[in-house]
């Protein structure tokens, strides 16, 4: 008797809930109505379910080196897990500072010009949200990082895309000036260049700065693969350029760097006025990040071969990778930088890159990226991306399955 009352009570408790929520008059209006789930998670999901290799999201099968894990235990022993200060803990912005100072020349003020965030996809979308106002136009380059539109989007901006053309995808200077308008509010750049893999030269940055002189467009700078630069080539930062440093914002990754992308620690260096705005949104859409393992950083960062050998240490994988497909009939265009590896199929398949990805994962056994992704509309060159941020035996595994086509 008792169960029946209780059972009666739940359901016009349940009624009622029902009664009092709201009932929207139309369907909610997206504000990013072509956003969709990540080209990433899709093939990362898809290779699990297959049991592919996976060597389409870009993240290492690898761990970091275990003196990192020990100082991040050390920190939380000692009792440093409550709240860092929202711009970053005071040793990690000034191992910060001073490994660009010693790699690029350039002094950031530690106090003012120097915050920790989560991860470099976070420090992006703040710097947008803080400086992008709505009907501002935002110059980028596709193929392109796939957050960089919806952030812009968000900020009420119109994204205005420039194209890179296969196979060196280098930028086209007199087709940005003609983009530049009255309107144009920042330029977003990445170099090395995530998917083509790609650098820019000294040149195509006194280029860029000749384009900006005398206006007020910022420059956000995506340099998360700063230290994967290959074959004798130099990474040329903003912060190395007096020009460009004074107006652009400077994005970097522990991620990357240390193999620990999951941890979702990144940077950001820009002048004074610049690094207020950012802190401002930053306060709000994160205020800070991960106490202890900011302090396990620092620590890390002051042997500075750790990142230093970077380099040397994926161009070795680069070319293990392409040695082994060396007899198969993929076309790999030039690979300069980051831990990505661009392949023509034409000789394989007259498949769609999307198709010819899925039947890789599903049928051969290898997961990779339909490059058309990387494309507000989808522009299909037959281009696919492969990471090669994994063990060489995973590589080889890849590999052999690969040249079976």
């Amino acid at each position: 008797m008792t169960g029946d009352r209780h059972g009666c009570e739940n359901a016009a408790l349940v009624r009622r809930r029902e009664a009092a929520m709201p009932h929207f008059p139309a369907p909610v209006v997206s504000r990013l109505p072509q956003v969709g789930t990540t080209i990433f998670t899709v093939m990362s999901r898809l290779a699990q379910e297959c049991g592919a290799i996976n060597l389409s999201q870009g993240f290492p099968d690898f761990n970091a080196d275990d003196a990192l894990f020990e100082r991040v235990a050390h920190w939380m022993r000692t009792g440093h897990n409550q709240y860092a200060p929202m711009a970053g803990v005071p040793a990690l912005r000034e191992a910060v500072a001073g490994k660009v100072a010693a790699l690029y020349g350039s002094t950031y003020d530690v106090e003012h010009e120097v915050t920790i965030t989560a991860g470099a996809t976070q420090a992006l979308f703040t710097a947008v949200a803080a400086l992008v106002h709505p009907g501002d136009e935002v110059i980028v380059f596709e193929p392109v990082y796939d957050s960089y539109g919806p952030a812009v989007e968000l900020a009420g901006g119109r994204v205005v895309r420039m194209q890179l053309a296969a196979p060196d995808y280098r930028p086209d200077w007199a087709a940005v000036a003609a983009a530049i308008t009255p309107r144009t509010r920042m330029i977003m750049i990445n170099s090395p260049h995530n998917p083509t893999a790609t650098v820019w030269t000294a040149a195509d940055y006194d280029r860029l700065a000749a384009l900006l002189r005398d206006t007020g467009i910022i420059v956000v700078s995506d340099e998360v693969y700063e230290h994967i630069v290959f074959d004798g080539l130099q990474h040329r930062s903003c912060a190395a350029h007096p020009e460009l440093a004074a107006r652009s914002i400077v994005v970097s990754s522990f991620g990357k760097t240390y193999h620990i992308t999951g941890w979702k620690v990144g940077y950001v260096v820009a002048p004074r006025e610049l690094m207020a705005e950012f802190r401002k949104v930053h306060q709000f859409n994160v205020f800070t990040v991960n106490t202890p393992v900011q302090y396990a950083l620092a620590d890390y960062m002051a042997e500075a071969s750790r990142h230093l050998g970077l380099a040397a240490f994926y161009q070795a994988k680069r070319n293990l990778f392409r040695d082994a497909l060396a007899g198969s009939r993929f076309e790999l265009l030039p690979s300069r930088g980051t831990y990505f590896q661009l392949a023509r199929y034409s000789a394989i398949s007259d498949e769609g890159d999307v198709a010819f990805c899925n039947r890789l994962a599903r049928q051969v056994g290898v997961a990779a990226i339909p490059v058309s992704a990387f494309f507000a509309d989808g522009r299909d060159e037959r281009v696919i991306r492969f990471c090669f941020a994994k063990n060489d035996t995973t590589l080889n595994a890849a590999c052999e399955r690969l040249r079976a086509l």
